[in-house]
């Protein structure tokens, strides 16, 4: 596998449902030139990598739950 289309999920079998970050998320795997796995969530636009694609969405879930957590309406800086 080394293309810039996007791989079946099922086929790696990887499901973004195992994790919490992902859960319902609409979520694409590639596979670069350098064989590295690369996974994106469509809906948030954040990607990820890893080596093998349990790698790339682990990564991806973390990259995930960060983003929401630095774009949540909610601040810590409500005494200002």
């Amino acid at each position: 596998m080394s293309s810039e289309e996007p791989v079946d999920l099922e086929d790696v079998g990887v499901d973004p449902n195992d994790y919490d970050a992902l859960e319902g998320a609409d979520v694409q795997l590639r596979v670069n030139e350098h064989g590295l796995h690369i996974v994106d969530d469509l809906e948030t636009g954040v990607s990820s990598q890893g080596q093998d694609p349990e790698e790339a969405m682990a990564n991806l879930a973390e990259a995930v739950d960060s983003y929401r957590e630095a774009t949540d309406d909610e601040t810590a800086d409500d005494w200002l």
